[in-house]
């Protein structure tokens, strides 16, 4: 199905080209044994395999940040390791939790979150926004489960880091918010996104994400 960011990709897919060349040879390797304990479960066991649990069991709701719930029907589940690097770990996890503030505002209906805001800004704000306000004119929002996987993470200086990852959206589908009914959509090429981003360490620590691309149908994401 094609539940994930068609606006977004609109908006923001002049910046895939900037986002890789940043990526490729800025990476800042130096080790740090110190790791986050507000992670998720694939993280934590090494298993890429491993599920993540519910977003507001996930989320690092202390020292201010907004915890995010889902609906019992809708999960979205994180595939990747911690790398051993503090300042990696910690962008690969407010990444994930971009990502589930932009699909909390989907389920609350409002794009006046206090997630969206905290964990994106500028151009990844804005076109969150609007992506969110698309389902909302349409009085979609969505069930089941979307799978994000292969990340890889890179850092430019200390305030700077680039994600790229693949998301499978064949167990997500489209829901009226209205009517209750699911559009069961076949799994097609367009079921699999690849996504470049960009982020930010702002002054409070927080990694937001600042600009975002993606490539539905992308064949480095077909399994």
């Amino acid at each position: 199905m094609n539940r994930r960011p068609t606006l977004l990709a609109a908006l923001a897919l002049t910046a895939t080209a900037a986002l890789t060349l940043s990526a490729c040879g800025s990476d800042d390797d130096t080790p740090a044994k110190d790791k986050d304990k507000d992670t998720i479960a694939g993280a934590d066991t090494g298993d890429k395999k491993s599920p993540s649990p519910t977003p507001s069991e996930s989320d690092p709701a202390s020292g201010g940040r907004p915890k995010i719930t889902f609906p019992a029907d809708a999960k979205n589940v994180f595939e990747y390791e911690k790398t051993g690097d503090a300042a990696k770990d910690a962008a690969l996890l407010d990444s994930t939790l971009s990502v589930n503030s932009v699909d909390e505002a989907i389920f609350k209906g409002s794009t006046d979150t206090e997630a969206l805001g905290f964990y994106n800004a500028e151009r990844a704000l804005s076109a969150s926004i609007t992506f969110v306000n698309g389902y909302l004119k349409k009085n979609h929002t969505w069930v089941g489960e979307t799978r994000y996987f292969d990340y890889e993470v890179k850092l430019s200086g200390a305030t700077a880091a680039y994600v790229t990852y693949c998301s499978d959206e064949s167990k997500s589908f489209l829901k009226n918010r209205k009517t209750g009914k699911v559009d069961n959509t076949p799994t097609t090429a367009d079921s699999y996104v690849l996504y470049h981003t960009k982020l930010a360490k702002n002054a409070d620590g927080v990694w937001q994400t600042t600009d975002i691309a993606s490539d539905r149908g992308s064949k480095t994401c077909q399994p």
